[in-house]
Order: C-alpha cells, then structure tokens, then sequence
C-alpha cells in the first residue's frame, strides 16, 4: 500500500482518479505511525497539521524507516521533515526540501498556510511565503515589476503574520501608488508560482514509481522506543 498525506497543497491541482496510492488528510501525529500499522509501503508527506494538535513525530518517520517503510517529503510539513530526517533515510523531493536542506530557507513559517477544513476541501486562506518569493522573481525576470517593486514587496511579505498573508494586503501594505498597485496585484494573480504544488506533484510520481513493498534496512542507527514513544504506541512492536 502506498499512502500520501496532502490537503491545501494540493488544492485545485486536479489530479485523476488513482489506483497507484491512497490520499489522506494531512498528517498529525500518530496518523503516520498508524499508516505503517496498517501496512503502508510507501508514504508521502506533503501536508501537516500543527497549531491546534501535535504535530507529525519524527520519531515516527524513523520507526518507518526501521521497519523499511519508503519515507518521502515535499512541498510543505514534508519538505521540513525530510531535511531533517534525511540523514536518517527520509528522501526529500523538490526544490523547497533543498531549500531547507541547504539551509536557504530556515523557517517553517516560509511554508505555512491557513486553509478550510476539509469540508471545504482545504481552500487556501493565505499564500506561502515560498510561492510568493517564487511569484516576485518570475514577475521581476519577466520585467512585470521593478527592483524596487520586487524588493518592497518580498520584504512586506516576509514580516507579514502567514495567516495574513495574500496578495491583495501585500500590495496595499508595500506600495503607495493605488493605480499601479492594481495592476501589479492583477500581474501577481496572473503570473503566480505555486512551488509547493509543483513540488507535490514530483512527490506523487515518486511514490507512484516506487515498489509497493519495504526494503531490507540496513541502516548505522537501530530504532529505540522511548517511554514516551511505549505511552503513546504501546502496539509497537
């Protein structure tokens, strides 16, 4: 069985009906750990679910790995976990797990994103830091905006609050003049970069490509429970 986890990251991506893996909402924690219980393969991480409830364990992804479940992250919560579980076995996809894997992006608020409940489908609220970095440089290569333009809006965009973060505001609150804050939002809207779909989506082919069955772990480290880990799982073993 191969399972991923996604949810506003893959709003609007239209993907077809697929037998190659099973969709889930974005993880919490333990929704990993009881995905391997239930004898996933392969997983894919592509959203999480953080404030109100804890979020995905590390501990989680490695007692996967230990057991040699294919652990794959991308374009948000899984492009965080990734880098830091890479060393651990867990493969990162995509340009945002680099980022953090190289250290160019050190924030998890650079991927946040408020969104719907899944009532809803997961509508995006809010837009990621890392698309709207993505969006500025394609409008400033293709001549859309100015320097100055680009570099006032990337900078209210950075200290804006994730939850708060759309366009519309970052244009009011970067530039003075109305008429051509209007065309620059309109510019913005047309020529927008969604990095972290374009990320899940490379995620999707992976885990589609991989062989639903584990491997033989042959790992330096060796998994051990801790009496937290035995509290909260204690059908581990």
């Amino acid at each position: 069985m191969r399972v991923i986890f996604a949810g506003p990251t893959l709003f609007g991506a239209d993907l077809p009906p697929s037998a190659d893996y099973e969709l889930r909402p974005p993880a919490r924690q333990g929704d990993v750990y009881r995905a391997i219980m239930d004898g996933a393969n392969v997983i894919g991480l592509i959203d999480g679910i953080y404030e109100h409830v804890p979020a995905i364990w590390h501990k989680e992804i490695l007692f996967g790995l230990s057991r040699g479940v294919h652990m794959f992250g991308a374009a948000s919560m899984g492009a965080l976990r990734a880098a830091e579980c890479a060393s651990f076995g867990m493969i990162g996809i995509g340009e945002i797990y680099q980022g953090f894997a190289s250290g160019t992006l050190e924030d998890d608020s650079d991927v946040a994103q408020s969104h719907a409940p899944a009532e809803m489908g997961y509508l995006p609220l809010s837009e990621p830091l890392v698309n709207v970095r993505a969006t500025l440089s394609r409008c400033l290569e293709l001549g859309l905006v100015t320097r100055a333009e680009h570099d006032a809006l990337q900078a209210v965009a950075q200290d804006m609050f994730f939850k708060e973060r759309s366009y519309r505001r970052l244009v009011r609150r970067a530039l003075q003049d109305t008429q051509r804050g209007e065309r620059i939002l309109n510019l913005l809207c047309e020529s927008n970069v969604n990095l972290k779909l374009q990320d899940a989506k490379l995620l999707i082919e992976s885990v589609s490509k991989t062989p639903d069955e584990r491997f033989a772990p042959t790992f330096a480290w060796t998994f051990q429970a801790t009496d937290f880990w035995n509290a909260e799982f204690p059908d581990w073993r």
